[in-house]
């Protein structure tokens, strides 16, 4: 179930997710493209983004490598 608390975000979410989004939006590519990239559902790409969800390492890999990208990139960005 999704973390909709805003209080209750966990700063690294918060981070994880803006990295994603910015690497997302500065490569023109919409969530729902993303999502079918990654094969995730776009509303889940949405709350990562937002910073409601854990992403599972798996799922962290699947959506970096549909950015062009390694996990460990996203989380370098994020400053993880």
């Amino acid at each position: 179930m999704p973390n909709l608390t805003r209080q209750r975000q966990d700063p690294a979410l918060l981070a994880l997710g803006a990295a994603i989004r910015e690497v997302r939006m500065e490569q023109g590519v919409s969530q729902e493209a993303l999502a079918l990239l990654a094969g995730v559902d776009r509303s889940y790409v949405g709350r990562v983004e937002r910073g409601d969800n854990n992403v599972a390492v798996l799922t962290l890999m699947r959506l970096a490598a549909a950015l062009g990208l390694q996990a460990s990139q996203l989380l370098e960005r994020a400053a993880l």
